[in-house]
């Protein structure tokens, strides 16, 4: 086994054949499913402006949500080897994504909010600064193409 390469697999299975397939624009559900053997189904559709279900994730969010629970764990990781004990972490993301005239879009940039409390108010000022460090090494911000920014505010316990 080659502990400096992970693989992932899972499956998406699309849910929302109406009868016709996508014989027209309007004719068809956005809805699937994404499934990861020993895990909950993941409902998925598409955005509701690209006409999909407003009560399941879309890609967009999962993408945003995947930066922030990606800086979190790095952030995590970041402060235990500087000695920064945390109590507490909330992030308020929020992404920004483009359409293009040709139906195409891509985003342009995600803002990550953390709120991070700790132990010691000796170590804000550490803490805060450990954002950086930690999203260097974020494996997934390192893999897209748009500025992931932060904007963190550390309080003491």
């Amino acid at each position: 086994m080659n502990l400096h390469e992970h693989r992932y697999a899972l499956t998406v299975q699309w849910t929302g054949n109406l009868g016709a397939g996508t014989s027209s624009y309007r004719g068809y559900s956005r809805d699937h499913d994404v499934t990861i053997p020993g895990l909950p189904v993941l409902k998925g559709s598409a955005d509701p402006t690209f006409h999909g279900d407003r009560g399941r994730y879309n890609p967009e969010q999962l993408l945003l949500a995947a930066l922030a629970q990606c800086h979190m764990l790095s952030y995590l990781h970041v402060t235990v080897k500087h000695g920064v004990v945390v109590t507490d972490y909330r992030d308020e993301a929020t992404g920004l994504m483009r359409l293009n005239r040709d139906g195409s879009g891509q985003f342009e940039r995600v803002l990550l909010n953390p709120h991070v409390t700790v132990a010691d108010q000796a170590q804000a000022e550490l803490a805060a600064s450990l954002h950086r460090e930690a999203n260097q090494v974020c494996f997934i911000a390192r893999s897209v193409n748009f500025p992931v920014e932060h904007q963190p505010v550390t309080t003491a316990a």
